[in-house]
């Protein structure tokens, strides 16, 4: 059995072209290359969405959440290519579906996003995403994208 791979920060940037104030994954941990895995992402209070979402009771957008969801896919996604960094591939998200949002995610907090591909067909993915806080489930989505050289 091999040991999971960690990817941070700076492999994620090379990975994705998101960048602040829009990059939501601050470490990969892959368990699977291209696909399984766990995103993690620090909410902290100096988020640009938290001063107006909501003024004096700050709480992470859902759609956030499902993104930095959509974030680690595309990064455990290119894990598993031996030459992403030449490639330059991007993801793309096409759909999403069954999007439950089961607790407030607030500063202080730390998304740990469990990603797994459940269907590839030619340059489409299917994923299954669950975020959690704390072991606890606060939001989950079934996503399809497309890969892009």
């Amino acid at each position: 059995m091999s040991e999971n791979k960690i990817y941070y920060i700076e492999d994620i940037m090379e990975m994705l072209p998101h960048r602040y104030p829009f990059l939501l994954v601050d470490r990969l941990e892959v368990e699977e290359p291209g696909v399984k895995g766990i995103g993690t992402k620090n909410v902290t209070m100096n988020e640009e969405f938290f001063q107006g979402h909501f003024p004096g009771n700050p709480v992470m957008p859902g759609v956030l959440q499902i993104e930095a969801m959509a974030q680690t896919a595309g990064a455990l996604v290119l894990s598993g290519m031996d030459d992403y960094k030449q490639n330059k591939a991007g993801v793309f998200f096409m759909s999403i579906d069954g999007v439950k949002f089961r607790k407030v995610v607030k500063p202080g907090d730390q998304l740990k996003m469990h990603v797994e591909k459940v269907k590839e067909h030619g340059k489409v993915f299917v994923f299954k995403g669950k975020s959690y806080v704390d072991d606890k489930l606060v939001s989950e989505a079934e996503f399809t994208a497309m890969i892009v050289k």
